[in-house]
């Protein structure tokens, strides 16, 4: 990204992606008028980190619906296998934090899998009681009829090391070769994604372990189209990061204002669970312009 760049959220994209009104878009926006002076409008996206899951059970197709209405069009979960091979979508392997029970997803069948809810009781009491674990088959169902939507897809390295990177990327990308052109295949282990890239033409990103020259030195010999990071990862000085053919993205930002900083400095993406409160910030700033 350029030196002296300033970047941000253009007023259309505001109203594109549900962070405007229309009527807020037609007068404009501080964010837009930022762009106006430097004359190097950006677009930033926002995507939402296992759904809406600060309002919702993460990584649910509840938790997904409601970020689909609320107007994101960028979606991430996460996906582990059940012992019959089935990606199903879930964060943990061990199913104590949303689910309140003890056992491992890799020990149980996806038949046995759908009939476990994950209203996580923790956060949620019995609100969410009747949520139950998605299949990848039937998440992947929320990309019909909506061609504006793109799926983040992130593999998880507990089922890569138990069942292998041959099984866990063949099943996951069985369920995702029709709906392709709209998933990205995404992991913390860059074996993963470059075998997904090479069976099966998936787009890939690659989540950094760290913000280093050792991670820097294998993305450039990969070149994924999108790199994934910690915000609390980047160096504290603001420089710009690092640049090439791949797409930022960055976690977990929970403020407007923190996400155009890091816009400036060259991120594309800012990945979120609080959606509804970013929404929400993101026309607070709008108004107030």
């Amino acid at each position: 990204m350029g030196t002296s760049a300033t970047v941000g959220i253009q007023r259309q994209d505001l109203k594109k992606h549900g962070l405007v009104s229309a009527s807020d878009a037609e007068r404009g926006s501080p964010i837009e008028s930022i762009n106006r002076m430097t004359q190097q409008p950006r677009l930033i996206h926002l995507v939402a980190h296992r759904g809406n899951a600060r309002d919702f059970p993460e990584n649910t197709l509840p938790a997904l619906r409601s970020a689909i209405d609320l107007g994101v069009r960028f979606l991430e979960f996460d996906v582990q296998l059940s012992t019959d091979g089935v990606p199903m979508v879930i964060h943990d392997h061990e199913l104590v934090r949303t689910a309140g029970i003890a056992g491992c997803v890799h020990d149980l069948t996806a038949a046995e899998l759908t009939q476990i809810s994950v209203g996580e009781p923790a956060r949620f009491g019995e609100r969410f009681a009747d949520v139950r674990i998605a299949t990848l088959a039937d998440t992947v169902k929320l990309l019909e009829a909506r061609p504006q939507l793109t799926l983040f897809v992130e593999v998880k390295r507990a089922s890569l090391h138990r069942f292998g990177h041959e099984q866990v990327m063949h099943r996951v990308g069985e369920v995702l070769r029709p709906y392709r052109a709209q998933c990205v295949v995404i992991s913390f282990d860059l074996a993963a994604v470059h075998l997904a890239r090479r069976t099966g033409a998936f787009k890939i990103g690659w989540v950094l372990p760290q913000y280093d020259e050792h991670a820097r030195l294998k993305f450039e010999a990969v070149k994924p189209e999108f790199l994934f990071c910690d915000h609390e990862k980047l160096p504290g000085d603001n420089s710009r990061l690092w640049r090439g053919p791949w797409r930022w993205a960055l976690y977990e930002i929970e403020t407007p204002e923190l996400a155009l900083a890091l816009a400036e400095r060259g991120a594309d993406f800012v990945e979120t669970m609080a959606v509804q409160t970013m929404i929400e910030g993101f026309r607070a700033l709008t108004r107030n312009g």
